[in-house]
């Protein structure tokens, strides 16, 4: 049986400020989906690659990694959908028979080290059919309600109301690579294909699909290199990581 990895990179990357897609932005000479590519390729527990890209630039993007001659690994690239929801869905439908677990990682989080997608493999193998990565959460964190009329003074900054405060030791920053059972992970996105098309309702991780399904998800060590890049802030630190690493 085998492993394939689905690797988003159709997101816009609106707020890094670029005029290209997130997935295309350069980090030390390379695209991040390459360096997330690979890192997945690199880890040797993964047998094959989807990629999702936005429309109109699959060529690009199959140039980008097919060629690279660290990825090793059957390359097939695919069209993202509106949401990274449908994404995933549009890479799974492309799953071979053979392939048992999946794993969905984005591009977004480009240092992913080949350790971490290892310890996901070997957590879904030995039989939990979803598992995430996660860190301990260092700050105190506050749920708050939703913000009313009733909240706000007549002058001063808008407030919210805190109604909860979690104990941070149950608590995980959720990270990719995540693994799944490829059967479960299909029938969580069945479940959930609703939902797809729209931005507002859209699933922000796999894991919350399966979790809809009332299934378990368990959690392994996740790994502080597997940052996620949003902002030009986030990209200096990664070129700091790689600095790092050489």
């Amino acid at each position: 049986m085998t492993t394939l990895a689905i690797l988003t990179a159709a997101g816009s990357g609106t707020r890094l400020g670029r005029d290209l897609p997130k997935a295309l932005v350069v980090l030390d000479g390379f695209p991040l989906v390459v360096h997330a590519a690979r890192r997945l390729a690199s880890s040797g527990v993964v047998d094959s690659l989807v990629v999702t890209c936005p429309a109109g630039l699959d060529g690009v993007v199959r140039d980008v990694v097919a060629q690279d001659p660290h990825v090793d690994l059957p390359v097939r690239v695919v069209v993202g959908g509106a949401t990274r929801q449908a994404s995933v869905a549009a890479g799974l439908a492309l799953a071979a028979p053979d392939d048992d677990v999946v794993l969905v990682h984005d591009a977004a989080r480009p240092l992913a080290p080949p350790q971490l997608v290892r310890r996901v493999v070997a957590a879904v193998r030995a039989g939990h059919r979803a598992v995430v990565p996660g860190l301990p959460v260092t700050d105190t964190i506050k749920r708050i309600a939703p913000r009313g009329a009733a909240d706000q003074a007549p002058v001063g900054p808008p407030v919210d109301r805190v109604v909860e405060t979690p104990d941070r030791a149950l608590l995980r920053a959720v990270q990719t690579p995540q693994g799944f059972d490829r059967a479960l992970l299909e029938r969580a996105h069945a479940g959930g294909a609703a939902r797809s098309g729209s931005e507002g309702l859209a699933a922000t991780d796999d894991a919350g699909l399966v979790e809809a399904l009332g299934e378990d998800v368990h959690v392994v060590a996740g790994d502080d290199a597997a940052l996620k890049i949003t902002t030009e802030r986030d990209l200096l630190v990664a070129a700091l990581l790689l600095q790092e690493e050489s």
